[in-house]
């Protein structure tokens, strides 16, 4: 049985190589490689301190093979497959954490809005070191995935090592992870709109938050502000369609893999739910993937200003294929490319302007000295239209005095902008 077990393998693979004039010597290198292969495995069934099934076996090579070819190539098991294809309908159990491999520990790439990991304060950079006070090193990162996954309502503590301080212990408790894709508010005359993830519900709930701001704006509407900061991605149809809402035309993203010809690009349609107003992109170095296609289209077509700080730069895709067993392997089999030919990978998307994060503190400007305070200084003409300073120095501004900062400081910067563009267009008109 063990024989066939591997003979079957090697008529498989072998089945593979691909015919031409170095097939001879290709196929006998091959089965050099998989003798090796089947003499390992036969040495770790036998001889291993414990027993092991060859079910295992087999699929620790696999993943094993996946995973070192990069950090997004990896095997998922019947569960797991089944998790992820529950992951893109927009809901799941868990943390609430997008996570990558980094030199044999996982890094947080974002946390998702409104989940157990952003509400504890876990952070886009994080490394995760130890899960339950055990190491991650030597864990692949389905693995180390399968370890955060447990019933809802139980705890983990993530060791967690960050930039600027010493490790520390953050416990969480497991919950059900519903995401809500796609929020929106009115921020002055501006529509905000914060897309978390990109997953089914994306698009239509985009086109519904645009259309729900432009009924409470009105006329008065002066712009868009897409909030993609720490947003690690997802389908890249959502990405598509997202893109195509500020688009009339062009390319939005191609995807180039191994062979020339199998290269493919997705163009915009008609249509601009913004309707030609400005639009800014909030990006940050938690905005991966399926975020950079859309900041990037965005920027190249000049369609908007990109704001914050540079993406994550994962500009690969992975493609999702079954194998028998009710599994399937991810595998990495292209990148993305923006419209203007630039790849995403390792680079990310470089914002037009850099905005930092940063705490908005209002300091009080009533004990400065003005004009109007020194002696002898000239009265106001009558008739210039111009209002009486108050008598503690401070002009009077009406209801703005009663409206509240912003506390985010890159998204204050954003709408600052949009005022400022909104100013430019009206004085052009009249």
């Amino acid at each position: 049985m063990r024989k066939l077990k591997i003979v079957t393998i090697l008529a498989i693979v072998i089945g593979l190589i691909p015919l031409g004039i170095s097939a001879q010597e290709n196929r006998s290198d091959t089965y050099r490689q998989l003798k090796l292969f089947g003499d390992v495995f036969e040495r770790v069934r036998a001889d291993y301190v414990e027993e092991v099934s060859d079910q295992k076996l087999i699929e620790l090579a696999i993943q094993g093979m996946l995973s070192s070819l990069d950090p997004h190539s990896s095997y998922l098991n019947a569960d797991s497959f089944r998790d992820m294809r529950v992951q893109t309908k927009g809901e799941f159990g868990g943390l609430g954490i997008e996570v990558t491999m980094e030199s044999g520990l996982v890094k947080v790439v974002s946390p998702i809005d409104d989940t157990p990991a952003f509400k504890a304060g876990i952070e886009a950079g994080d490394l995760i070191t130890h899960l339950d006070s055990k190491p991650v090193q030597g864990l692949s990162l389905n693995e180390a995935v399968d370890l955060m996954r447990g019933p809802v309502n139980s705890t983990i503590k993530l060791t967690i090592r960050r930039a600027g301080r010493d490790p520390f212990d953050v416990p969480i408790t497991r919950a059900v992870i519903k995401i809500t894709s796609v929020r929106g508010r009115v921020e002055g005359t501006a529509a905000y709109v914060r897309i978390t993830t990109f997953n089914e519900q994306t698009a239509p709930g985009l086109e519904a938050q645009l259309e729900k701001r432009g009924d409470e704006l009105g006329d008065r509407m002066t712009g868009v502000i897409l909030d993609l900061r720490n947003n690690p991605g997802g389908l890249l149809d959502q990405a598509i369609a997202v893109s195509d809402a500020f688009l009339d035309q062009g390319e939005i993203v191609s995807t180039r893999g191994r062979d020339p010809n199998n290269a493919q690009r997705y163009n915009a349609r008609g249509g601009d739910l913004a309707k030609g107003l400005p639009v800014i992109v909030l990006i940050n170095g938690g905005s991966a993937s399926a975020s950079e296609i859309v900041a990037g289209a965005l920027q190249d077509h000049r369609r908007a200003i990109i704001m914050g700080t540079t993406s994550f730069g994962k500009g690969s895709v992975q493609t999702i294929i079954p194998v028998s067993g009710n599994g399937a392997m991810r595998l990495t089999t292209a990148r993305y490319y923006t419209p203007s030919g630039r790849s995403i990978q390792g680079t990310g998307i470089t914002p037009d302007i850099e905005v930092q994060p940063a705490k908005i503190e209002t300091l009080d400007a009533r004990a400065r000295t003005k004009e109007s305070d020194l002696r002898g200084a000239l009265d106001v003409p009558q008739g210039t239209g111009q209002a009486k300073p108050a008598e503690d120095g401070v002009h009077d501004t009406g209801a703005e005095t009663k409206t509240a900062q912003p506390q985010d400081y890159q998204l204050a910067r954003a709408l600052d902008l949009l005022r400022g563009l909104a100013l430019v267009r009206e004085r052009a008109i009249n």
